[in-house]
């Protein structure tokens, strides 16, 4: 893929994009591979690949210029904006949307934060597409300064955008490379956006996680399934569940199903998904941190850990618990390998490559561990 952008060397986010995809692949692969050789006789599935572009389905944008020409993207290596509304890993839609979102922050005055004078109010404008079609909108803010002029114009923006569902501030006051606040202010009746991965309805507040990949998404759901079904447990745990999207892709009547998360907005929309979909008497969700999670570990367990991975006490608790069969999922094949290694108790079966972040190093790696025959647990 041929990128004006990283050819005159303004934008290198995509460190790989001159390697033809075929090849990137393979190569992640083998780096997959030879990570994960020491952990057991890996059966490694076939590569899931991604779209090669339009298949990011969020834009993180950093404003800069004025209130009067506003640019969308990013701050180039030698310090000036760059504007990456054209960036051709984003869909369609998003180019329609930028430019509705560029005239709103012109009709509502919206000056842009500047870093050397730390003046202006806004800072990023977060951009996210369902797979319905349907958009969420989140600025953020130093302060509240501009919220009476942009719910002056935002039922204009409304008129030019049909597909916008949810619009949010996030205050951000401080001076740091933060990319948000902790409070956030919803401006629209829509308090979540639907995310529809294979019939399920993940709903996403403004500050929970989705993978930016909903197509390869919906396919690492689905195998992580495949994998719970053929275990066929009567209880699984979800650790690090988030809005809920392996726990209620393994959720069935007859399982007992508990995810468990920190975010206490993300386990209510992964209880309210629950909700929609009858599940409720089979599957639970609780507030808290994984890590700390006390009940017994059941005979299956999911964890889906950021990218640092898992906390070592959470490693020990598995490696000592009765758990038969672990599926990790992990976007960072190095703390992986780590956590792997304090597990002694495991042997890998089965791993598949998923490459939701084509044109970069990263890649989200999911496998499937076995307690090893001579290991009961303590």
């Amino acid at each position: 893929m041929h990128c004006p952008h990283f050819e005159a060397e303004r934008c290198k986010s995509c460190s790989e994009i001159r390697t033809p995809y075929a090849t990137q692949l393979r190569d992640k692969q083998q780096v997959a591979a030879r990570a994960l050789a020491p952990f057991g006789r890996v059966q490694w599935l076939e590569p899931v690949a991604s779209a090669e572009f339009g298949f990011r389905n969020k834009a993180k944008m950093v404003v800069q210029g004025s209130s009067s020409t506003p640019i969308l993207g990013i701050v180039d290596p030698a310090g000036s904006p760059l504007d990456l509304s054209d960036c051709q890993l984003y869909p369609p839609a998003f180019i329609c949307a930028f430019g509705a979102i560029r005239a709103f922050i012109i009709q509502a005055a919206l000056e842009p934060y500047q870093l050397d004078t730390r003046r202006g109010e806004l800072k990023y404008l977060l951009l996210t597409e369902a797979p319905s079609g349907e958009l969420m909108l989140r600025l953020v803010l130093r302060s509240r300064a501009s919220e009476a002029r942009i719910r002056k114009w935002l039922p204009k923006l409304c008129a030019d955008l049909p597909s916008l569902k949810l619009v949010s501030l996030n205050i951000q006051p401080e001076h740091k490379a933060i990319l948000e606040g902790d409070h956030e202010i919803i401006l629209s009746a829509a308090t979540a956006l639907t995310m529809d991965v294979n019939g399920i309805p993940l709903r996403l507040g403004p500050q929970a996680f989705f993978q930016t990949n909903s197509a390869l998404a919906a396919q690492l759901y689905a195998q992580a399934a495949a994998w719970v079904d053929e275990i066929d447990p009567n209880t699984l745990f979800d650790l690090y569940c988030g809005v809920g999207g392996f726990a209620l892709s393994c959720a069935k009547p007859g399982r007992h199903v508990v995810g468990v998360e920190l975010s206490a907005s993300a386990i209510a929309a992964a209880r309210a998904a629950a909700a929609q979909l009858a599940l409720e008497p089979w599957v639970r969700f609780v507030a808290m941190d994984s890590g700390r999670f006390s009940e017994s570990l059941p005979a299956c367990v999911i964890v889906n850990p950021p990218r640092r991975g898992l906390d070592e006490s959470l490693c020990a608790a598995l490696n000592g618990a009765q758990t038969e069969h672990l599926i990790y999922s992990s976007c960072n094949i190095e703390s992986l390998a780590r956590d792997l290694a304090r597990m002694p108790a495991y042997e890998l079966k089965r791993a598949r490559l998923f490459d939701l972040f084509p044109h970069t190093r990263h890649f989200e790696a999911l496998t499937l561990l076995q307690r090893r025959r001579d290991q009961g647990g303590q």
